[in-house]
């Protein structure tokens, strides 16, 4: 700065420039903001070294009144701290300060009308939150908690005790609406329905972009599933009268081929065959000679024959281990041609004869599956051939006497063992009226594979663990069917 500026800003020494003691703090106040605009109004007009301030300083000091209005500008943010500080100063707004007109002979209007004043900034109001507001709330999450949580426990218990089964029988029998297209023809039309079908531009047929095309695939050719499954031809069955004609047309050339040899001398004849009958006929005179002998040799003849017949039956019989594996051969056999299933709903299965003849049989008969003991009513489960499941359906429907009632062994008379609805005797030790026990067939059918590795029973106690046994074999829609079975 020059010197002159310099003398300005600094302090004076010469006598107009002292402060008397009596000068008021207002007079003082006034006095120096004097000097500063001054100072202020000196800068505007040079700067340093002779040369002009920045455009950004010119208006430094200045204050500016906010207007109102939508095209008024914004103000700078030195302006408006200016504005804040001469509007929120006490000592600003002092009698000693504003003139004579009420004005502030400090603050320049021309300088401060040259800039574009924006829209104030308005202050946020604070609102306030009502009583209570955030009590509701948190009692609406525990009341919602507390919802959820009686939510998962009913479901649990219901799952357990297998009510939600009871109360919805019929949703496991909902079919699914068919699609809107097929995904065999989604590479055909253009779209995701069938509407416009009827217009040829829809379709991607003789389109470039078509799967369809003038070239024929020629697949591998595989072996049908089902020709495994396929019934075999019926066989034909002679009558008895055809059989015993056929049996003496080949009786009688195997006899003329014989008697041919021995004619010719190629085997040596049979000895004679002797019996009582024909005795004196075939010896003659060596009967009549010595009957008792020759009595004797006849009685022998017969003896060494009928050993012989026996000896050759014995020779073919077979062992109990090769009957075992014949008949295990020819089950194996049965069930290659394609498996069986027979369901079956029985009432109540208290007597434990008809306990035993189930599974007995089932084993015998190579059959799979299970036998599910529920105190509402009794699931039983076989899959096997067909010869095996014709046996044991005749079994089940025709020779087992579903309302008898015989007393419970000892073994099965301990009530820690055996459920309470499993024995046949009621609590006052009578026996129970199976008068109206019966056994219905649920489903006949047949399936791919096996569902179960071998024959087994569970007692269940809910529909729940039923459900899961039959889970296991993928088959715990039976349940469901037996259930709405009448």
């Amino acid at each position: 700065m020059e010197r002159s500026q310099q003398d300005r800003l600094g302090p004076r020494h010469d006598g107009t420039s002292r402060i008397q003691k009596s000068e008021s703090a207002a007079e003082r106040l006034a006095a120096l903001k004097a000097r500063v605009s001054a100072a202020i109004d000196t800068s505007k007009a040079k700067g340093g070294l002779n040369v002009g301030l920045h455009p950004a300083l010119e208006d430094l000091g200045s204050w500016k009144p906010a207007t109102k209005g939508k095209d008024a500008a914004k103000p700078s943010s030195l302006h408006k701290n200016d504005a804040y500080r001469t509007l929120n100063d006490p000592r600003a707004q002092s009698p000693g300060i504003l003139g004579a007109d009420g004005k502030n002979p400090y603050l320049d209007t021309k300088a401060s009308s040259q800039h574009n004043v924006g829209k104030p900034r308005e202050s946020r109001q604070l609102i306030f939150n009502q009583k209570g507001k955030y009590i509701q709330q948190g009692a609406a999450l525990r009341r919602q908690a507390a919802l959820e949580a009686m939510k998962k426990r009913i479901a649990e218990q219901t799952r357990k005790a297998g009510i939600d089964d009871d109360l919805d029988v019929e949703k496991n029998f909902v079919v699914d609406a068919p699609p809107d297209i097929e995904w065999w023809d989604e590479g055909l039309v253009n779209g995701s329905n069938y509407d416009d079908i009827e217009n040829s531009y829809n379709l991607k047929i003789n389109s470039p972009d078509s799967i369809i095309t003038e070239y024929i695939q020629h697949p591998v050719q595989l072996q049908p599933a089902q020709d495994k499954q396929a019934p075999r031809e019926a066989t034909l069955y002679l009558t008895s009268k055809e059989q015993a004609k056929i049996r003496r047309q080949r009786r009688m050339a195997e006899l003329k081929e014989k008697q041919t040899k021995i004619g010719l001398g190629l085997v040596p004849a049979p000895p004679d065959k002797v019996k009582k009958g024909n005795l004196m006929r075939v010896l003659g005179d060596v009967a009549v000679k010595d009957p008792t002998a020759v009595e004797a040799r006849v009685n022998r003849e017969i003896a060494e024959r009928h050993q012989q017949h026996v000896d050759m039956n014995e020779e073919r019989k077979l062992s109990k281990e090769q009957r075992h594996e014949k008949l295990k051969s020819k089950q194996e056999k049965d069930a290659g041609k394609g498996i069986h299933v027979l369901v079956f709903k029985i009432n109540s299965l208290a007597n434990g004869q008809h306990r035993y003849k189930i599974g007995v049989n089932a084993e015998q008969l190579n059959l799979t599956g299970t036998c599910i003991m529920h105190p509402k009513f009794n699931l039983v489960v076989v899959e096997g051939g067909e010869h095996s499941a014709n046996k044991f359906k005749k079994l089940m429907l025709n020779r087992i006497d579903w309302t008898e009632n015989s007393p419970s062994r000892e073994k099965d008379g301990n009530r820690g063992v055996v459920r309470d609805w499993l024995l046949a005797e009621n609590e006052r030790g009578e026996l129970k009226d199976m008068s109206l026990n019966e056994c219905k067939l649920v489903f006949d059918g047949e399936e791919k594979d096996r569902g179960f590795s071998k024959w087994g029973s569970r007692v269940c106690e809910n529909d729940a663990e039923a459900r899961d046994v039959l889970s296991r074999a993928k088959m715990e829609n039976f349940w469901s069917l037996a259930k709405a079975f009448t």
